[in-house]
């Protein structure tokens, strides 16, 4: 594997899905690779190889999203000349390709029916058959499969089939999101910011401030490490001074007070409520004798309903508040709300 393309993690969570997946590599028998967007399924499937028998062979990668229906087919499986429109001549498809090596198949779950039909008959008998033509294929592959989905959940809605998933489910691999990942973001984050700061030719790397380094922990990171990395490598290309440690964190790329504005969606089924009615009345102007104590008060009450609405989640609270996580972080310091 390359530099770019290796595990980084310490937390029990991560390191129990890794030790499952080197165990497998060694059996010729597929594998599903479950996870959300940015855990680094294909890494899996690419540790699955490379430990395997199979490690001189092909590795070959399919996005099954990334195609339309009526071309999945072709691809996986090939077609003859003329078998239809714009066949010009035949062509080998991914199993053909990866004969002796290893076939991954990412986003599985997007199959269609048909597709899944004749990937089953496939993974039972070694066989495929071009689009056009009668003439069965031998083929020695491995399946390395993933997805985002929940395949049970979707064999009961009739989306998936049983017996494909039965024939797939040898081994699950499934791997936690990098919000249970526990200590691993600090990791990470050191990480691709040394990459980052080497990358732009910087003398030595600074790190991250306590704040910037508190932010990065109380991030959900819905998009898992790739996420982290995008936000991680644009904090420190955006830091001008490579003497001081790297303070500030964005991580809406798309955050500019010039934005456009999103189409508002109608929600029927919730009653509107207007913006003013999240900030709690003030005090009646006739009560106050202390104009400081006055907005300090108020300003605590509308930090502490933010706090409870949001549960308690500072970013949320933030967004809430239309400030920045900086700027909430302040605020509670400043009335003792840490």
């Amino acid at each position: 594997m390359d530099r770019e393309n290796h595990f980084i993690g310490q937390s029990t969570a991560f390191l129990d899905s890794v030790e499952r997946a080197s165990r497998a590599a060694a059996l010729n028998r597929p594998v599903l690779v479950i996870g959300e967007r940015g855990t680094g399924k294909e890494l899996v499937a690419e540790r699955l190889h490379r430990l395997s028998p199979r490690w001189d062979g092909p590795l070959v990668t399919m996005n099954c999203a990334a195609l339309p229906e009526t071309l999945i087919e072709a691809e996986l499986f090939g077609h003859e000349a003329g078998a239809f429109t714009g066949a010009t001549r035949a062509r080998q498809g991914r199993f053909e390709e990866a004969d002796g090596g290893t076939l991954f198949l990412d986003e599985l779950a997007t199959l269609s029916a048909s597709a899944q039909e004749r990937l089953l008959r496939a993974v039972e008998y070694g066989e495929v058959t071009r689009i056009g033509s009668n003439k069965a294929i031998r083929v020695d592959i491995r399946i390395v499969a993933a997805t985002n989905e929940h395949l049970p959940g979707l064999v009961d809605q009739g989306k998936f089939r049983a017996d494909l998933l039965d024939r797939l489910s040898f081994e699950v691999v499934t791997l936690p999101p990098l919000r249970n990942r526990e200590g691993d973001v600090p990791v990470l984050a050191d990480h691709f910011g040394r990459r980052m700061a080497s990358e732009l030719g910087w003398p030595y790397w600074p790190g991250f401030t306590e704040d910037a380094a508190e932010a990065l922990l109380a991030h959900p990171w819905p998009g898992n490490v790739r996420e982290l990395r995008n936000v991680v490598e644009r904090a420190v290309y955006r830091w001008d001074d490579p003497e001081r440690p790297v303070a500030e964190i964005v991580f809406d790329p798309f955050a500019s007070p010039w934005r456009p504005e999103a189409a508002a969606v109608e929600d029927k089924g919730a009653p509107v409520v207007p913006a003013a009615a999240a900030v709690p009345p003030a005090a009646a102007v006739t009560d106050v004798t202390d104009f400081k104590q006055a907005v300090d008060a108020h300003e605590r009450m509308i930090l502490e309903g933010a706090l409870a609405r949001s549960r308690y989640n500072q970013r949320a609270a933030a967004k809430s508040l239309n400030l920045s996580y900086d700027q909430l972080r302040h605020a509670l310091r400043r009335h003792d709300l840490l």
